[in-house]
């Protein structure tokens, strides 16, 4: 019988993406049977991706979704905390392939991001291993472009402090941070004019930022023109959630037997969908520049090494660049004055492809292979 591969969340922001990308890459090709379930509009219409869909389905039913031999989720962690549990209680044995951060730090659940830990994921499918989670955005942006230097064995610690988009506290913040560009931007016409005094501009703004009207309901204080250095809940120990993330997944993807620590600042900045990160990285030893360039740019077909100047820094190494696309820049690398096993860089990534979609696009691909009975490359 066909394999039957159901989808929940496809219509929210990962999940669009999601689907675009299938569409894209040519994914309904007929290899198995898609379900697209709903939390709100049961019996509707599917999306179209070229095969004919049934009606939407409940995606709270737990036996609709265990006629699923793969499900997909995009539908966010409150979703997968409800219904997960249910589904395994009920003796489904089949894929559960998830964006959301639920499961990810669960035993007998594996983080995903192929071009670097696939070795993991092929022993967890001989293992029986039924649980497979996109990593956290900046986690998996962050090893697109440096994985590099962790498979060499380079890396003794990193800090990586992060410049990060709009996108990744979701779609009603993304808009919410236009809104606020639009006040901004809203300023008394004369002010703006070129003799105008540039004090009573910026006086101008700061005043609309006061003001009650000033929209941020969402992110809670003003994003555009400005930034906000907190991204989700406080830790004990003074980090933030996001914070924390670096070191758990980190490790976590890697399989690392002896913890490799990473802190930093994650900031929300005023960007629409890419994420940023200015990393610092204590070596090791003091590997020169050319090997550690080499080691950055071989790992995989996404990564991008920019030179360290300014004019390819300012044509590459950006997320008005970067938005949209699949490639991960990593530039500014260079030495620090802190000595020779000190090194820097800058790296930018989409937060909605590398960052959430693509690693479970890829997933559903290697999990579609193995039942098969292959090994999937692309």
């Amino acid at each position: 019988a066909m394999v039957k591969v159901g989808f929940v969340g496809w219509r929210g922001m990962v999940g669009s993406v999601l689907l675009e990308r299938m569409m894209e890459e040519k994914d309904f090709d007929g290899s198995f049977e898609a379900t697209f379930f709903t939390t709100s509009n049961v019996g509707g219409q599917g999306p179209s991706v070229g095969q004919n869909s049934p009606p939407l389905v409940d995606a709270f039913s737990v036996p609709d979704l265990s006629a699923m031999d793969v499900v997909v989720s995009c539908q966010g962690g409150d979703y997968t905390n409800e219904v997960h549990p249910k589904l395994r209680q009920a003796g489904w044995k089949g894929y559960w392939i998830d964006a959301a951060s639920a499961l990810r730090m669960k035993d007998d659940a594996i983080i995903v991001l192929d071009p670097v830990n696939r070795a993991m994921i092929d022993k967890g499918l001989q293992d029986g291993i039924k649980d497979y989670v996109g990593g956290n955005c900046t986690v998996s942006l962050m090893l697109m472009g440096l994985a590099g230097l962790f498979e060499k064995g380079w890396v003794e610690w990193m800090t990586s402090m992060t410049y990060q988009a709009a996108s990744g506290a979701g779609a009603k913040n993304m808009r919410e941070l236009v809104l606020q560009m639009e006040k901004l931007g809203a300023v008394d016409p004369a002010l703006k004019n070129d003799r105008a005094n540039i004090l009573d501009l910026d006086r101008a703004i700061t005043g609309i930022y006061q003001e009650d009207s000033f929209p941020k309901e969402n992110f809670g204080a003003p994003l555009a023109g400005a930034l906000i250095p907190w991204i989700d809940k406080a830790m004990e120990n003074g980090q933030t959630k996001e914070e924390w993330k670096g070191i758990a997944e980190t490790n976590k993807i890697l399989g690392t037997s002896q913890t490799i620590p990473i802190d930093g600042q994650c900031v929300r900045i005023a960007a629409m969908r890419c994420h940023s990160q200015a990393i610092t990285i204590k070596l090791k030893q003091d590997v020169p520049m050319d090997q550690i360039e080499a080691a950055i740019a071989s790992h995989n077909e996404w990564v991008r090494v920019v030179p360290n100047t300014k004019e390819s820094t300012l044509s590459e190494l950006s997320p008005a660049v970067v938005n949209g696309k699949l490639i991960v820049p990593v530039g500014r690398l260079r030495k620090m004055t802190l000595g020779p096993e000190y090194l820097t860089c800058f790296t930018v990534g989409d937060q909605l492809l590398w960052g959430a979609a693509e690693p479970v696009r890829r997933m559903l691909k290697i999990v579609l292979c193995h039942m098969d009975g292959k090994q999937w490359k692309q």
